[in-house]
């Protein structure tokens, strides 16, 4: 028997007894931390899942099936040129408003498929941390400055992250980097055109449909888009089904029936998610009947999904607990003692603010109006660029997902880059302004 994986099942057993045995149940605010916990879970599960994290996990398995793996390694990987793999990866964001947990099954996607660590890891955290919406929103709510401050420390964040994790890990790198130059040099049987438009139209998809509400709701640019968010969808559906028939190869029956049913969903309901999920729902059942790249394309995607969201699940039932809910009480860690540490522009006080937004899940832009109120409670200006620049890229349930990718020692050391170098901006940011 192996006793050492014993002791280890047996340590786990003993943990959960004695928190049961000594569970502070009687506690007020133990009860409110729970309830904070499931109320984040309902509404991570309201607001985010079905626009965010569903086309998010099929986006990755278009990279997964579409997108050859000599594709991703040409661009990324060994035989990749370094400047280029690392300028793609670092402005990557700037087209995707995505949050820290939607960009996990794109990463998870491109390192499977052969993309070094170092430019996996720049796409990682530029994806949502240079959201272009958010750093407008930033310079026209926070401040030019601070909005300016935001695009600068983002972009040389991933490009230096990245860096140094390809350089510390620079052994296994190379063990990856032999073993792909077996590979042949492209193998790619669609034309690149189809595969690039087919991707484009399910990143389109994800964009619009998350556009937020702009703070300025009057006659604005930004405000004309985000009134006719579902139009653009609608636009961008049709599209997405000519895609399904003719680069994907689904049977043109099904993306009938399936237009169909998402129209009758549109007459019969006035809520626009109704018609959204009739779309995905008509979208499985085509490609489980579509063979070749289609099927493999939804099998990826379940892949994703499976390896995913349990951990995402349990990481923001983790957070809402320790940090409560937008409309709780405050988790465990009381929200008076956040503010009362994160005044004036101490060492500790930056470092509080990047770990506390390391562990916060911040959905796409809400950052912003949090960060607002934090400032508005004596919250300085260094400790605010610092969990500006840690808070939208990490999150708990983001880092359990990272671990199951990269692992634990990786997992580790990517964040506590992101820690330090937030730190390090937030005091030379404070000490400026």
């Amino acid at each position: 028997m192996d006793w050492k994986s014993e002791y280890k099942n047996f340590l786990w057993l003993t943990g959960i007894f004695l928190f049961a045995y000594y569970m502070p149940i009687d506690s007020q605010v133990f009860r409110d931390s729970i309830i904070d916990a499931f109320s984040l879970l309902k509404w991570y599960a309201q607001e985010h899942v079905l626009l965010c994290l569903i086309p998010a996990f099929f986006i990755a398995g278009v990279i997964a099936v579409f997108i050859s793996q000599t594709a991703v390694i040409k661009h990324f990987g060994a035989k990749a040129n370094k400047v280029k793999a690392y300028l793609i990866a670092s402005i990557s964001g700037t087209i995707l408003a995505v949050c820290s947990c939607t960009v996990l099954p794109l990463f998870s996607s491109i390192h499977k498929r052969g993309a070094g660590l170092g430019p996996a890891i720049a796409f990682l955290y530029s994806g949502p941390a240079i959201n272009i919406l958010a750093i407008i929103l930033t310079a026209r709510i926070l401040g030019l400055e601070l909005g300016i401050a935001r695009v600068i420390g983002a972009v040389s964040f991933s490009l230096i992250i990245g860096l140094i994790m390809g350089f510390i890990y620079r052994s296994e790198e190379r063990e990856r980097a032999e073993a792909q130059l077996a590979l042949p040099e492209f193998d790619d049987q669609k034309p690149l055109w189809q595969t690039s438009l087919h991707f484009f139209i399910l990143v389109a998809i994800l964009v619009f449909v998350n556009w937020g509400k702009p703070a300025d709701t009057t006659e604005s640019f930004w405000y004309h888009i985000y009134s006719n968010k579902w139009l653009i969808t609608s636009l961008l559906g049709i599209a997405f089904a000519f895609s399904m028939i003719y680069i994907v190869g689904v049977k043109p029956k099904f993306v009938l029936i399936g237009s169909i049913a998402v129209i009758l969903s549109i007459i019969l309901s006035n809520n626009p998610l109704v018609p959204f999920i009739v779309a995905i729902v008509a979208t499985t059942i085509a490609l489980t009947y579509t063979e070749g790249e289609g099927n493999q394309w939804l099998g990826e995607t379940w892949g994703f999904t499976k390896q995913i969201m349990p951990l995402l699940g349990a990481g923001v039932l983790v957070a809402g607990f320790l940090l409560g809910s937008a409309e709780g009480n405050g988790g465990i860690i009381p929200k008076d003692l956040i503010f009362k540490l994160v005044g004036g522009n101490s060492l500790f006080s930056n470092l509080f603010a990047s770990v506390v937004g390391a562990f916060m899940y911040f959905a796409t832009l809400t950052e912003i109006p949090i960060l607002q109120g934090l400032i508005n409670n004596g919250m300085g200006k260094g400790p605010a660029l610092a969990l500006l620049l840690a808070g939208p890229a990490l999150s708990l349930p983001n880092m359990l997902v990272i671990r199951s990718v990269i692992g634990t020692q990786k997992t580790i050391v990517y964040v506590v880059l992101v820690v330090i170098m937030a730190t390090i901006s937030g005091l030379i940011y404070g000490a400026i302004f």
